[in-house]
């Protein structure tokens, strides 16, 4: 069953919806303020990094985006090529 997850245009609560078939049709609403105005995010990504304990593991690394500001962002291992 497909998990979605939608934030409200009006009051910008976020919430998830699963539905039973990826092409079930529904009306859906803001379960705080009941506006049909959503949108469709992207939801956040769990993993679990498989391999031995001697192998590199993500992790969260700081970078320059602008002048006098910093970004955060997560380095994720991958296979060496």
């Amino acid at each position: 069953m497909p998990i979605y997850e939608f934030r409200c245009l009006h009051c910008g609560k976020l919430f998830e919806k699963r539905f039973t078939t990826m092409d079930e049709k529904v009306e859906l609403s803001c379960p705080e303020c009941q506006s049909p105005s959503l949108e469709r995010v992207i939801s956040k990504v769990n993993f679990i990094a498989h391999g031995s304990k001697s192998e590199a593991k993500p992790k969260l690394i700081s970078k320059s985006c602008s002048p006098g500001s910093n970004c955060m962002a997560l380095d994720i291992p991958g296979p060496d090529e």
